[in-house]
């Protein structure tokens, strides 16, 4: 059984990312209708990356039997997509600053090795997905749509994020081959 600490931070990060994972398609269907297709393409390439998270916590979390109460913190507020990208902005610069370095080092600690390794794939793929949404935001404050060339890549085992119009030959993260990829 996984120790209560890093059991904890599992279901954590298994509710904030679940709930990433459904805003972040809310905030596509608000940016499709205001004609930023690719923004929108950037939040359901992003939510599915969430999902990659939220699916590896879980499994983490496969010899557990009980019902379970969540603390997961999420901004929220919906609003146009100017407003959604500062959302997801918010939500990634926290886990990145404070929710995944504490998870990782408490799963270090315990010497719980798949937890640690679901919390560093969401870990190096949240920073990516910060960034993106900034500059996505950079162009929408300029009645513009994210000028995309190519898709963004997602990679279903760890969630690292790329765009371009090929993923990378490996995953610079969990090493997985190119073809496995998800292309939004």
């Amino acid at each position: 059984m996984v120790k209560h600490m890093t059991k904890d931070a599992l279901l954590s990060a298994f509710g904030g990312e679940s709930m990433a994972h459904t805003r972040y398609l809310i905030f596509a269907d608000v940016a499709r209708k205001e004609g930023f297709s690719n923004v929108a393409r950037l939040f359901e390439a992003i939510a599915y990356a969430e999902l990659v998270h939220a699916s590896n916590h879980y499994r983490a979390l496969r010899e557990y039997k009980e019902d379970a109460k969540v603390l997961a913190g999420a901004p929220i507020g919906p609003g146009n997509t100017s407003k959604n990208l500062e959302l997801g902005i918010m939500g990634e610069d926290y886990e990145v600053s404070e929710m995944y370095p504490v998870f990782l080092e408490i799963a270090k600690f315990q010497g719980e090795k798949e937890a640690e390794r679901s919390f560093y794939y969401a870990y190096m793929a949240e920073q990516i997905h910060a960034k993106l949404y900034r500059e996505a935001k950079s162009y929408v404050d300029q009645k513009q749509d994210w000028p995309l060339e190519g898709k963004v890549w997602v990679c279903p085992v760890c969630g690292h994020t790329y765009v371009g119009v090929e993923p990378p030959e490996k995953c610079p993260v969990c090493g997985v081959h190119k073809n496995l990829y998800k292309g939004f």
